[in-house]
This record gives structure tokens, C-alpha cells and sequence, in this order.
């Protein structure tokens, strides 16, 4: 101690308080305690950086590692030879981060330039309060390579596919197209839009926080392409049916038509053109008249095209031959309150005859000897009243009444095509049933690779060739379709001739149509044609359809190789079969 004036002093080091000791025990309790944390510090990290590093990379990767979807080129659709209908080409979409968009107003303008967008709307989807927005689909890469040079923030690109139709308007109800997302939406791109589409792949990559991509890890799962589809139609018979059905729509003045040809031996459906049509390539102003695929989706009272199937089922159960004389006269038959009339008055008529000279009264009368419900059994067989199968989106299937409500009178307006609706597509494919040897081939869009096709038996061959030969003497002169000949080949068909059904009442207007196959000696081609509402002053179906039918044909059977099987020279109307006794 040091003494200051009589006062003792300590010194500050050798304060009291500072010289308590703490127990030994608790200082190494203290020492263990921290020891054991920076232990566990260390054995916690050596864990996760060295044994189990998995989860720290998936969470630092997924701050900056994104999977990218790599679209799949969707399948082409080429026609039987692999001629080109529709197919993908590469685009790309420009798309935006909003909140990472921040571009100034020379930016803006620029980049709503390249996009052919205006500056304000540009402008409102860049403030947009969402997380991700399309600026533009289906741009050209070369426009999207100057975009991509811009380097703006939070704009990016992905690549995708917009459809291309080389054959335009020719093909548009049959292939038909797709939407902005490369989805199928209309015939056959909607009908095997499965099989077109394709598995999309992936690829990883690294982006910085303003979403631009700085590295491409790699490839997760290689894109798969869609599968090619090959149809059974033929480019240069879709062009001639095309063609000659937009000339006959304008000679005659009419509102719409449709045209089917189907291979005899296959079922093929060979060419399908419908008018009016629209250009898959450009559809901006579309119309649902131009939309519709007649053809397939439209129904339509066929008239006297339905007389062969009346005949051909008095044949098959024995209340007629060929020979069988009908009483046509005086032109009229009145069932009930109704009379039934031909369009030119007829007496006495064979059965061949009445096919020929198509009466409407020698169908009534024929049909009053048969049951209703064999006659409803063979409208069914021969697929009116039914889906065609075809897996076609919009198929119909028109409309046959149960046969328990009819009347005398609709069963008689029946056997003439009238009382009944069927699509052009069916009303092609029942005649197959003549064409072939009474048996009903199924119908297919795509190529068939054998050489012939079995069918449902509805006829036998005999009744199938006994109306063969009434078919052909329709076509000749004395028969109600001589337009329909064609020089070096022998042809057989019907003409059909309707009023059109408007507010449950018949109107002014007519459906005229045809339906034939060639050539007779061994039927390669059905073609089938419509032509709604003629106003050009004819409207009979043999002026109208049967011409169409005979340039398709004729066409057709020369593009195909198909040898002829008659003289170049009109041929003379085949005598009727004797007479046999009358029925009335």
C-alpha cells in the first residue's frame, strides 16, 4: 500500500473483485461446451458439403437452373404418293418477365416495331401485374434475330412450329388445320392429332436474375418428332374434282357443293373438295359457310340417287325382276291425301326401266311390296342413318326414321329419297354396294396397302349386277343422264333431283346431285357430287351434277391408267328386257 497525507491507497489491479476465482469445473464445462459446438459446426458441414451435397446443390441450382421445353416438330401430312399437305416449319415466340422488363421508351418503340405491334400495347403488357406474357407467337426467326441482338432485359425467345399448307384452299375441309398452340382443330390435323403431336423435349440451363440464359447445361430428354400420316388422297384427282366443282358452282349459280371419290377396290377415299372453302394459310376472315365440310357434315335429301336400293330390295326378295312390268300411268299416285307425280308421265315401265326413265311412281309401287322393316333393315345396312367410322370430327348420320312410324305415303316418298337424309360421303359409299358385288366396303382416309378391301354383304352379286346394268342404261341416251357419258368408258350411275326441306316446308330450291362408278366392266372409282341450290335456270341433276361427274371421272380414270373398256363414240341405249307380266 502507499500512503498519501495520512491515508492508506490500494492499488486498482489488486482489487477484490478481481481477484475471485471461478471453480475449476465450470470454466471446462465451458471450454467442453464450445468445443462441442464448433464439433457439431464442423460435422454438420462436413455432412452436407461432403456426404450429402445433393440438397445444397438442388437448392442453389434452382435459383438459377430452369428446364426449358424443347417443342416437337408435329408430324407431316402427305398425300399417297408423299406429296406434301401440311407441314412445320420453325418459328419463334417472344415473350416477356414484366417485372424484369424495364425498358425505356426508345426500347419500347423499337421492339413493338420489329414486333409489328402498336407502342401503347406493347407498353400495357410490359406493365401487366404477371409473372409471364407472350408478346408475340409465331414470328419468323430472321425478325426474332433482331430482336434477340436488342438484348433487353427480361425478353426472351422460345422456338415452336406454325403449320404451313402448300395445297391452300385445294385441301383445306379434308386436312383441314391447327390452332396458335399447334393443336389439331379442324378435319384430319384434329382427327389424328395424337399421332401428329409428338413428345416434346427438354433441355437445362443456367439463367441470371434477369432471366437471360448465360450457359446451356444440356439435354434432359430429346424432343420426339409426330408421326407422318399418309392419306389415301390423290393431289392430282383433288385437283380435278376441285376445279371442275368451283366451275360448275359458278356456271350454275349456286350456293355450295361438294364432290367424293372413293376407290372401288379399297375404300380409299381418293379426293373430298367442297365449295365454299377457305385458305388454312390466311384464315382471318373465316365464315362458318367456309368452315363447313358438306361433304362429311352436311345432309341433304338425296331424291332418285335412292331408287337403286328400293329396286335393288325388291330384287333380293323376289317381288320383282328386271323385266317386271310397272304401271307408271297416268304420271300420278295418290296414297291417302298426297299424290305422288313424275316429273315426265310415264305408262307402263320394266323395273329396268324405271330406273332408267327414273319414275317416282314405279319406286312408289315397288316399295308398297315390300315390309317397311326390311326396307328400314337395308337402309341401315347400307350405313344410312350411321357415323361412317371414318373418325372424322363432325361426321353425321343423317336421319332415318324407325320403321314402326311410318306411313304408306313416307315409306312410298322413301323409295324416292325423299322423307330421308343422308351426307354425300354415305350416299358415295352406299353405292359401293353396286359397284362391287353387293357387299359394303369400309371407307379409310389413309392409304390402304392391300390391293382389295372386304366388305358387309347386303346384296347378292346377282341383284348387284342385275342393277349395274340399270344403272349404266340411266346414263345412256333415253336414260335421264347422258351428260354423264364419258367416250371409251362405259359408266353407270343416277341422277337425283330434290326440293329442299326449308321450315318443314318444300321451297323452290332443288339439291342436285349424281352418283356413278367406272368403268362398268370392273368399277375402279365411285364419284359422288352435290350442287345446292342451282339458279343459273337449270337444276335437274342431270344438267347440273352429271357433267361434273363425268369431267371428275374422266379425269380421274386417265391420271389412274385405267384401260378403257368401250369404243370413243356415244353408245346406243340398250333395248329393255322383254316383258314379263304386269304388276301394278
Amino acid at each position: 500500500m502507499m500512503r498519501f497525507k495520512g491515508k492508506v491507497a490500494h492499488k486498482f489491479a489488486e482489487s477484490p473483485l478481481l481477484q475471485m476465482r471461478l471453480p475449476t469445473w465450470r470454466s471446462r464445462l465451458m471450454g467442453l461446451l464450445i468445443l462441442g459446438s464448433f464439433g457439431m459446426l464442423i460435422g454438420r458441414a462436413f455432412y452436407l458439403q461432403v456426404l450429402n451435397n445433393d440438397f445444397l446443390q438442388e437448392k442453389g441450382e434452382s435459383r438459377y437452373r430452369r428446364d426449358i421445353e424443347i417443342s416437337a416438330s408435329r408430324g407431316k401430312i402427305a398425300d399417297r404418293h408423299g406429296d406434301v399437305l401440311a407441314i412445320s416449319t420453325p418459328m419463334k415466340s417472344v415473350w416477356a418477365v414484366p417485372q424484369v422488363a424495364k425498358l425505356t421508351p426508345e426500347q419500347t418503340v423499337q421492339l413493338a416495331s420489329l414486333l409489328e405491334m402498336d407502342a401503347r400495347q406493347l407498353a400495357q403488357k410490359l406493365s401487366a401485374e404477371k409473372t409471364f406474357v407472350f408478346l408475340r407467337r409465331q414470328i419468323p426467326p430472321a425478325v426474332a434475330d433482331r430482336i434477340a441482338a436488342l438484348k433487353l432485359p427480361g425478353i426472351g425467345q422460345d422456338k415452336e412450329y406454325r403449320r404451313f399448307y402448300p395445297t391452300g384452299e385445294m385441301t383445306a375441309h379434308m386436312v383441314g388445320f391447327t390452332g396458335v398452340d399447334d393443336r389439331g382443330l379442324e378435319g384430319v390435323e384434329l382427327a389424328f392429332h395424337g399421332q401428329l403431336l409428338g413428345q416434346p423435349g427438354s433441355r437445362s440451363v443456367i439463367k441470371d436474375r434477369r432471366g437471360q440464359i448465360v450457359e446451356d447445361v444440356g439435354s434432359i430428354r430429346q424432343p420426339q418428332d409426330g408421326k407422318e400420316i399418309r392419306l389415301a388422297l390423290d393431289s392430282k384427282i383433288q385437283y380435278l374434282a376441285y376445279s371442275h366443282l368451283k366451275q360448275a358452282i359458278s356456271d350454275n349459280n349456286a350456293k355450295a357443293g361438294g364432290v367424293v371419290v372413293l376407290d372401288v377396290r379399297t375404300g380409299e377415299i381418293v379426293a373430298l373438295a367442297n365449295w365454299p372453302t377457305y385458305n388454312p394459310n390466311n384464315r382471318e376472315a373465316l365464315s362458318g359457310a367456309q368452315l363447313r365440310n358438306r361433304a362429311m357434315t352436311d345432309t341433304f335429301e338425296p331424291g332418285s340417287t335412292l331408287k337403286p336400293f328400293t329396286i335393288a330390295l325388291g330384287l333380293e326378295s323376289g317381288k320383282v325382276r328386271p323385266d317386271t312390268i310397272i304401271n307408271c300411268a297416268p304420271g300420278r299416285l295418290t296414297i291417302g291425301n298426297a299424290t305422288i307425280a313424275d316429273a315426265h308421265p310415264h305408262g307402263a315401265l320394266s323395273v329396268a326401266q324405271v330406273i332408267q326413265k327414273s319414275s317416282n311412281v314405279g319406286a312408289a309401287k315397288i316399295a308398297a311390296m315390300l315390309s317397311s322393316q326390311k326396307m328400314w333393315e337395308m337402309f341401315d345396312d347400307v350405313g344410312f342413318g350411321q357415323v361412317p367410322h371414318l373418325g372424322f370430327p363432325g361426321e353425321v348420320t343423317g336421319r332415318v326414321r324407325p320403321w314402326k312410324s311410318w306411313k304408306p305415303i313416307e315409306q312410298a316418298t322413301m323409295a324416292y329419297g325423299h322423307g330421308i337424309s343422308v351426307s354425300l360421303i354415305q350416299l358415295a359409299r352406299a353405292y359401293s354396294v353396286f359397284a362391287r358385288d353387293g357387299d359394303l366396303v369400309p371407307l379409310s382416309l389413309t392409304r390402304v396397302d392391300s390391293s382389295a378391301a372386304t366388305g358387309a354383304t347386303v346384296f347378292s352379286p346377282k341383284t348387284a349386277r342385275d342393277v349395274r346394268v340399270m344403272l349404266e342404261m340411266a346414263v345412256q341416251s333415253g336414260g335421264t343422264a347422258p351428260k354423264a357419258q364419258i367416250p371409251g368408258y362405259r359408266v353407270a350411275g343416277k341422277t337425283g333431283t330434290a326440293h329442299k326441306l326449308q321450315g318443314g316446308r318444300y321451297a323452290n330450291k332443288y339439291v342436285s346431285s349424281f352418283v356413278g362408278f367406272a368403268p362398268v366392266s370392273d368399277p375402279r372409282l365411285i364419284v359422288a357430287v352435290m350442287i345446292d341450290e342451282p339458279s343459273a335456270g337449270k337444276h335437274y341433276g342431270g344438267e347440273v351434277a352429271a357433267p361434273v361427274f363425268a369431267a371428275v371421272m374422266s379425269s380421274s380414270l386417265r391420271t389412274l391408267g385405267v384401260a378403257p373398256d368401250a369404243p370413243l363414240v356415244v353408245a346406243e341405249t340398250p333395248k329393255p328386257p322383254v316383258a314379263a307380266k304386269a304388276r301394278l
